[in-house]
């Protein structure tokens, strides 16, 4: 029985499909032959193609690798960086105190 995956939600196939045309735009902008990028990349020539297509059964280890090839591996750090996380900084806002109180001062027995 074939292995069959559900399927993606339509905006994580586009970003997906943008991903691999911005790394094959980014390759051809060097002049790198698609055969040096995945050798360099230390993958094959198909698997290569699967990327610059944004196949999501390619593991995020060889995009890293051919970000990396192209120069371009910093921006992948930072996606889900924590400072430009709006929704996580408004729910961290949302749970700060209304007010701060200076705690209470105990008798020191004598």
């Amino acid at each position: 029985m074939p292995r069959t995956t559900p399927p993606l939600p339509l905006a994580v196939q586009r970003a997906l499909r943008k991903l691999g045309a911005d790394i094959r735009d980014a390759r051809r902008r060097r002049r790198i032959t698609a055969e040096l990028l995945a050798q360099r990349a230390m993958t094959s020539h198909v698997t290569l193609a699967k990327v610059e297509r944004g196949d999501p059964s390619v593991s995020i280890a060889v995009y890293a690798n051919a970000l990396f090839v192209l120069g371009m591996l910093d921006r992948l750090g930072a996606l889900a960086d924590a400072s430009t996380d709006e929704v996580g900084l408004a729910l961290d806002e949302e749970r700060l105190p209304q007010r701060v109180r200076r705690r209470a001062t105990r008798p020191t027995d004598a």
